[in-house]
């Protein structure tokens, strides 16, 4: 099957790597370079670098589209971050994987919402394309558990090995899945920011433990030093610091910092 893939983040490429090893890639789309660090590099998404690799041809600008000379046989979208027009949507089958339980978490950040808010579950669906945010019907939904130290990352990879499975089997027979339309009001997601991540210590332990697992850090001061905390844990309903980075300094584990304190009391948020 000829495929069109469109995705940008890290997550994808185990995905797009398993489609490419049984069918023929025609393009790849992503998100242009961006510039990235205190140099303000521009940097490739993972998605573009994996391209490279595989010798296939890349394109940063969804305006290329019209530009294709082959007629893909379907268009693949995961984590794309771009809105797709008609052009698009009618040019070949258009199926995206979503990873929440649609219509809850439409929109750019289903994972990290769906573990900030605590939930223990969630589905990963692969949906028709249309013109709406996330209103597509949905051919096939697998659930997934979030355990309660589950981070972004390794629910991301649960979501990549689930999602390989079910394009497979999807692709297999296209034609033997009956779309179903979304039941329910659509509850909508949006982009975190760095100030996300800022600690508030008012909150409870389990609301500060789930920000930091969801935004893979949370940011605050501890005796006057800038830190952000890497790793928690819950015990006895306590929010117990596992990794943390002082500001200039290579990640450490808690003790560590504590002994860098030098016997003085500690103080959150101060």
């Amino acid at each position: 099957m000829k495929l069109i893939l469109m995705g940008t983040n890290d997550f994808v490429v185990p995905v797009f790597d398993a489609l490419a090893d049984k069918h023929d890639i025609i393009g790849v789309f992503t998100r242009a370079p961006k510039p990235m660090g205190r140099k303000h590099v521009l940097t490739p998404s993972p998605v573009h670098n994996w391209a490279l690799s595989r010798g296939l041809k890349v394109h940063t600008s969804i305006k290329e589209f019209d530009g294709i000379s082959e007629k893909p046989d379907m268009i693949v979208v995961m984590s794309y971050g771009v809105i797709l027009r008609d052009n698009v949507l009618n040019a070949a089958k258009c199926i995206n994987v979503h990873p929440s339980s649609l219509p809850k978490y439409r929109g750019p950040s289903p994972i990290r919402t769906a573990i900030l808010n605590g939930d223990k579950t969630m589905d990963v669906c692969l949906m028709d394309m249309v013109a709406e945010m996330d209103a597509g019907d949905v051919f096939m939904r697998r659930n997934i558990e979030i355990g309660e130290n589950d981070t972004n990352e390794m629910v991301e990879n649960k979501v990549s090995n689930i999602a390989s499975q079910m394009l497979d089997e999807y692709m297999q027979n296209p034609d033997g899945y009956i779309a179903q339309s979304q039941i329910g009001e659509p509850t909508f997601t949006r982009k975190f920011e760095g100030n996300d991540e800022i600690i508030d210590w008012k909150k409870s332990p389990i609301e500060i433990h789930n920000q930091i697992r969801a935004l893979s850090c949370g940011r605050t001061k501890i005796n006057g030093i800038d830190v952000k905390i890497l790793e928690t844990k819950i015990e006895n309903n306590e929010l117990r610091i596992i990794k943390i980075q002082p500001a200039g300094k290579n990640p450490m584990d808690w003790k560590s910092f504590v002994n860098g304190l030098h016997g003085a009391d500690i103080k959150y948020g101060e």
